[in-house]
C-alpha cells in the first residue's frame, strides 16, 4: 500500500527506539550480545516470499520482526528502491534491493517466481504500509500461491486500520474500496455499487479530489457520518469527523488539505438523525397520488436513509392526518 513517506523527527531517531525496544523485551536481543542491532540476521530462514508491513509514517511503528526478515532474505523486492534504502538505512539493515512496481511487474514476476521455486528467500514491501493493500504486489503474490511456493505475512502497519480505528465509526464490518474513480459520472456509479452496504466503507484519496469525491458521496449516500483522516501516524495527523455533506462544505471552503488521505463512511442508519420534520415536509410535498411506498423510497434515497424508516414515518403521519380530518 502506497502512503506517506516517513517523517524526519526526532521521535524517528532508530537510537530512541532502539534503547526502548531493549528495555521492553529482552527475548528479541540481537543474536551478538555486543551488538546494538535491533534486528537478527537469520541464517535458517526459510525459504519463500515474505509480505512484509512496513511504517505509514512514523519510522517507530517498524516491527522487530519487519527488521529480522528483511535482514536475513536474499532480494528485497519494493516499489521505490530509494524509500526502501531509507528506511533500512536507518536501522541499518544491508539488504539486496530490486524494484517491483507496476511498470515492470509482468517483466519482473518470471524471474522472481523462478528463485522462489528454486529455494530463494523474498521480501516484498511496498512504500510503506501493508504490501498489497492498494498496491502491484498482488499479482506476485496469487502467482506464487498457485505454483505452492510458501508466502509469510509479516504483519504490521495499516492505513485503512489505522483510520477506521481512531475514526469513531462501526468496526464490526467494513469494506476497503481503495480509490474512487477520477472522474465524477464513473465515480457515482462506483459508490452506487457499494450504497447498500451494510459496513463502514474506506476510500484512499488525493487531496486535488478530496472535494469532488465528498460531494459525490454525500450525493449518493445522503447525510451519513463520515471522517477524513489525514497524515496517519506523522506530526501532523488529523481525524475530521462529520456528515458528509458537512464535510464537503468544509473542504470547499478550507481548501484541499496536504498530505496522504483516507475518507471512511459509515453504515445506512449510522448517519446522525435528521429532523423528523424534515422527513414529514418531504412527505408532505410529494405528489400523493402515488404509492405511499414509492414515495418512501424516493425520500429514503434523498436522504440517505432506510426505506422503512421512512415508510413507517409515513405511514404514522397519514394516520396523523386521517385523525384530524375526522375530528374536523
Amino acid at each position: 500500500m502506497t502512503c506517506a513517506t516517513p517523517p524526519e523527527d526526532a521521535s524517528s531517531d532508530p537510537a530512541h527506539i532502539e534503547a526502548e525496544a531493549r528495555a521492553d523485551d529482552d527475548s528479541r536481543q540481537p543474536e551478538d550480545a555486543g551488538s546494538s542491532r535491533l534486528f537478527r540476521v537469520d541464517p535458517r530462514l526459510a525459504p519463500g516470499l515474505y509480505v512484509v508491513s512496513t511504517p505509514i509514517g512514523n519510522l517507530r511503528d517498524i516491527t522487530l520482526r519487519a527488521l529480522d526478515i528483511l535482514a536475513s532474505v536474499d532480494v528485497v523486492c519494493a516499489e521505490d528502491t530509494r524509500v526502501a534504502g531509507k528506511l533500512m538505512s536507518a536501522f541499518g539493515v544491508s539488504a539486496r534491493l530490486r524494484p517491483y512496481h507496476d511498470h515492470n511487474g509482468a517483466q519482473a514476476r518470471p524471474g522472481l517466481l523462478k528463485e522462489l521455486e528454486s529455494g530463494g528467500r523474498i521480501a516484498l514491501m511496498s512504500d510503506a504500509g501493508t504490501p498489497l493493500i492498494s498496491d502491484p504486489g498482488y499479482k506476485l503474490v496469487r502467482e506464487a500461491a498457485e505454483r505452492g511456493i510458501p508466502i509469510y505475512a509479516i504483519p504490521g502497519a495499516s492505513a485503512p486500520l489505522t483510520a477506521l480505528a481512531s475514526s469513531g465509526l462501526p468496526t464490526d464490518r467494513f469494506t476497503f474500496a481503495g480509490f474512487p474513480p477520477p472522474k465524477s459520472a464513473a465515480r457515482k456509479r462506483f459508490l452506487t455499487e457499494m450504497k447498500s452496504g451494510q459496513g463502514t466503507l474506506i476510500f484512499f484519496e488525493g487531496p486535488s479530489r478530496l472535494v469532488a469525491s465528498l460531494t459525490d458521496m454525500a450525493e449518493v449516500f445522503g447525510a451519513r457520518e463520515a471522517a477524513v483522516a489525514r497524515e496517519l501516524t506523522k506530526k501532523f495527523e488529523e481525524t475530521r469527523r462529520g456528515l458528509l455533506p458537512d464535510l464537503a462544505a468544509h473542504y470547499t471552503e478550507a481548501g484541499p488539505p496536504r498530505g496522504e488521505i483516507v475518507i471512511l463512511v459509515g453504515p445506512p442508519g449510522e448517519q446522525g438523525p435528521p429532523e423528523a420534520n424534515a422527513i414529514d415536509a418531504a412527505i408532505l410535498e410529494a405528489d400523493d397520488s402515488r404509492p405511499l411506498k414509492e414515495i418512501a423510497a424516493e425520500i429514503a434515497e434523498a436522504l440517505g436513509l432506510k426505506r422503512r424508516d421512512v415508510y413507517e414515518s409515513a405511514l404514522e403521519l397519514r394516520d396523523a392526518n386521517a385523525g384530524d380530518e375526522e375530528e374536523a
